[in-house]
């Protein structure tokens, strides 16, 4: 098994808001992953540890589901 060099934060951002179309919030200068299920979640995460060998609370400082916009009519 060969060794993975590091990979830059915003490398990974980039190609996680790329495939899932997520978004990425920002605090105080640190990233944090807006998701919509947790199955998008999980899905995410194992992209991360496959793709960059990284956990995905490694690239962001926390995740939080998306709430749900009720539109009034």
């Amino acid at each position: 098994m060969g060794v993975r060099e590091w990979v830059d934060q915003d490398y990974v951002i980039e190609h996680l808001r790329q495939k899932f179309n997520c978004s990425v919030l920002w605090c105080e200068g640190r990233a944090c992953l807006e998701y919509k299920s947790k199955e998008e979640l999980n899905q995410m995460a194992g992209y991360v540890k496959d793709n960059f060998s990284m956990e995905l609370l490694d690239v962001f400082f926390t995740a939080v589901e998306s709430l749900n916009e009720e539109v009034e009519s």
